[in-house]
């Protein structure tokens, strides 16, 4: 995989095209990654135990390797 963790990348595809950010994770065996604030959803997390907390949290999911290019 061309891309490493730590490295800065711009996003090629989807709805945030054309943003630039530093990659937080790298999935060579799914080819995916996942880059600081792209690709951003949001869940609704039910408390399991006392003491856990409940509410809406925003998450960045994975994009596949070939929808980000490498700057140099």
């Amino acid at each position: 995989m061309h891309i490493k963790k730590n490295d800065q990348v711009v996003i090629l595809t989807g709805k945030d095209k054309g943003k630039t950010s530093t990659v937080i994770e790298v999935f060579p065996k799914k080819g995916k990654v996942k880059v600081k604030d792209v690709a951003i959803i949001t869940k609704h997390v039910k408390a399991k135990r006392p003491g856990q907390k409940n509410g809406i949290f925003k998450f960045e999911s994975l994009i596949d390797a070939s929808n980000v290019k490498l700057i140099k």
